[in-house]
């Protein structure tokens, strides 16, 4: 891409396919190393959550003892996972290769972003690239942990004790339960993500500190939304999950007043 902003329409499309193509081809890596090593990942990292041992439940239950609250001993279920199709576990594991390819390799993804919409930022801006693909990858990061350590446990636990009748036996498929493990991770990855959106946005003129204050109320409450279809429907585990997504909005306000600054900074001193 051209130094100014002369490309063509078709010039930019040919660009953004390029990027695109060398981003898909590291999240194929990432997914040829997770294909590798899916026996460490299956046994010791997703299955990890469903037994009574998991750190997430003893330090909950060492919590609640200090604090005389037995009931955040939540350990101790029991999940009974199936295969009901031949080509089943087959199909997990280019499916989970794929899921942690693309969380393997999210730096790399943000790079190729970067570098398509280096063309169009200033030289100084340029030299933040270091700053903006390692606080975005911190934060996915960070947000994916978050996911894995606390909320899928608390999911996994309403989820697998809940039950309409003693009667019904649950029998989970192992895609369903995969499934509730990965969307939560990649869920709550990419919505610790809200600070660098907001940045991003305000540099552009699409968000400002002012408007995000005005409808602070506006978005606890879409928070509180968010975290309700993510979490398992009680209350201790949505303000769990409301209260970092809470603290990352008021940060980003911050952001959002920085990048104005830096905005009408621009605009003012063009060169």
């Amino acid at each position: 891409m051209s130094e100014g902003n002369t490309m063509p329409f078709l010039a930019h499309l040919a660009a953004l396919r390029t990027h695109l193509m060398r981003a898909s081809a590291y999240i194929l890596s990432g997914a040829v190393i997770a294909f590798a090593a899916m026996d460490w990942i299956f046994n010791s990292v997703l299955l990890a959550p469903k037994e009574s041992n998991f750190i997430t439940y003893r330090l909950f239950c060492e919590a609640g003892t200090y604090l005389g609250l037995p009931s955040l001993c939540i350990g101790g279920f029991e999940l009974n996972l199936l295969n009901t199709q031949m080509a089943g576990q087959f199909s997990l594991h280019i499916w989970l290769s794929m899921v942690a390819g693309l969380i393997l390799a999210f730096p790399m993804v943000l790079f190729e972003l970067w570098r398509f919409i280096s063309p169009g930022l200033t030289e100084g801006e340029r030299k933040m690239s270091v700053v903006f693909i390692g606080s975005a990858s911190v934060l996915f990061f960070s947000g994916a942990l978050f996911g894995y350590y606390v909320i899928v446990p608390l999911s996994l636990q309403f989820l697998a004790t809940y039950t309409v009748s003693g009667e019904i036996q649950n029998l989970f498929e192992m895609s369903s339960y995969l499934s509730t493990i990965t969307s939560v991770v990649l869920a709550t990855g990419l919505l610790f993500e809200l600070p660098v959106a907001v940045y991003l946005l305000s540099r552009l003129g699409l968000t400002t500190p002012q408007g995000m204050r005005t409808y602070r109320r506006h978005a606890w409450i879409g928070i509180l939304a968010v975290a309700a279809v993510i979490t398992p429907p009680d209350v201790f585990s949505q303000i769990v999950v409301s209260l970092p997504v809470a603290l990352l909005y008021e940060l980003s306000i911050g952001l959002s007043r920085f990048a104005q600054y830096q905005r009408e900074q621009r605009v003012s001193n063009p060169s």
